[in-house]
């Protein structure tokens, strides 16, 4: 999360990628950083990955396409994400950006000035939109990190977005799930965000 691993035209190659798609079908844009983008195990293992894999296995219509980088922040996501719109003409966005914002302590209100702009966008152009949080560790203090926390909640509320407060709260207490750096989920986590994720997203396929 702290450090990208590849150029942003290496990742066009590896990690943007989707999962058997058509023109008929609708498309799933998964818009985040490396908690989203595989960090550290095989892009395939990847929640993403697996939810392209459920959605086909189930004759949903969806495709996914993941469009994460590792490293990104929501000022990062937010300048490339008109593009990511007019490429991927997405019917779905799951915005799952803001973990590396805090782990910098970068400013909230900047964050969430971010995340709402990527946010109307979406809806502006017809997709419908989960926007996924993340919560801090306490050493961050407890203004900050509360601030940060609301943060997601604020911009949902105000965008009239669907939320998921806590992308890892599935795995959050576990240390097992966790690769040897204690911040990215190991690839046999990666199945209990993926569930996780499902029960906030299904609604918005219907």
């Amino acid at each position: 999360m702290l450090k990208r691993l590849a150029s942003r035209s290496c990742f066009l190659l590896l990690i943007c990628c989707s999962f058997a798609a058509s023109a008929a079908e609708k498309r799933i844009l998964v818009y985040g950083d490396s908690l989203s983008a595989g960090f550290g195990i095989a892009v395939s293992q990847s929640w993403p990955a697996l939810l392209g894999q459920r959605l086909q296995a189930n004759g949903s219509g969806f495709v996914v396409t993941n469009a994460s980088i590792s490293g990104e922040t929501t000022a990062g996501g937010r300048t490339r994400f008109a593009a990511a719109l007019a490429q991927f003409k997405p019917a779905v966005v799951i915005l799952a950006l803001g973990a590396n914002d805090g782990l910098r302590g970068l400013p909230v209100a900047a964050m969430k000035d971010n995340l709402g702009f990527m946010a109307a966008l979406a809806r502006k152009q017809g997709a419908r939109v989960l926007l996924v949080g993340m919560r801090l560790p306490p050493n961050y203090g407890p203004q900050y990190t509360q601030e940060f926390d609301a943060a997601f909640r604020d911009v949902a509320k105000r965008q009239k977005v669907a939320l998921l407060p806590f992308l890892l709260e599935p795995i959050a207490l576990d240390q097992n799930a966790y690769q040897a750096d204690g911040l990215h989920p190991t690839a046999a986590a990666q199945p209990k965000i993926l569930d996780h994720v499902w029960s906030a997203l299904k609604p918005l396929l219907n």
